[in-house]
């Protein structure tokens, strides 16, 4: 495969929308609402500062998406980049895709100071576990809690 990793640019919404909407309902059998998800995605492209989406694309082909969200730790003097809307189509999971997008991602921490990078995932995900377990990645550190409406 000759995959290309790269910035997603707002031509890309209708697909990344696509990928959110589909990984809502099978990690957790949740339909999302159109119109929401709709401007949560542009609301990345009108806002730099919430965050920026990743693809992977084979000759036009979009297989993944990922988003980075920032969080500032005072107590490193720098951010830690969030992995978050992680998603991989099926038949490219397991072929080392979500591996090539961590790896740019991670160069592009390095370069930039970035002081981490961190990302959740469903308890039950056990696949997904081990994919981040296989990458170096540990979740000794820190259990996350959380309250959503």
């Amino acid at each position: 495969m000759n995959i290309t990793i790269r910035e997603a640019t707002d031509q890309d919404c209708e697909v990344i929308i696509g990928f959110q909407k589909q990984m809502a309902e099978e990690t957790e059998d949740l339909i999302l609402d159109n119109d929401t998800i709709l401007k949560g995605v542009h609301a990345v492209f009108n806002d730099p500062g919430k965050g920026k989406y990743y693809i992977a694309e084979e000759s036009g082909k979009i297989m993944a998406s990922l988003m980075i969200t920032f969080e500032w730790s005072d107590w490193r003097n720098s951010n830690v980049w969030w992995f978050q809307s992680v998603y991989v189509l099926p038949e490219f999971r397991r072929h080392g895709v979500f591996r090539m997008m961590f790896s740019h991602v991670k160069e592009l921490a390095l370069s930039s100071g970035v002081a981490g990078l961190r990302l959740y995932v469903e308890s039950n995900n056990k696949p997904a576990h081990l994919t981040y377990e296989a990458m170096g990645m540990s979740s000794d550190h820190y259990r996350m809690y959380e309250w959503l409406r």
